[in-house]
């Protein structure tokens, strides 16, 4: 009997903003200097919480959130700043283990 395999997509697992801020602080966590690791987390993030809602919230363009927070995506400290926010969320800092 052959096994099933599905995609797993964490956005449909991220229902509160605790969830939420516990992934993003693990990928932060987890990433070792990668920016696009985090920005695709961001992405996770914002398609749990709904793209469109956040790109009114933001009012950034939605096709453009999609692009900067995707595994590709370079997006600039404002853009990330501004989808924080709109998704509840802080950053803060805390001196290196």
């Amino acid at each position: 009997m052959a096994t099933k395999v599905s995609d797993y997509d964490v956005a449909e697992h991220l229902r509160s903003a605790e969830e939420m801020a516990a992934y993003l602080d693990a990928c932060l966590a987890e990433c070792d200097g990668d920016a696009s690791f985090v920005a695709k987390a961001l992405g996770d993030i914002a398609r749990a919480k709904g793209m469109s809602a956040l790109a009114r919230d933001t009012g950034l363009g939605r096709e453009s959130l999609y692009k900067a927070l995707s595994a590709d995506g370079n997006p600039q400290l404002d853009t990330i700043l501004k989808v924080a926010k709109a998704l509840g969320l802080e950053l803060s800092v805390r001196p290196a283990a």
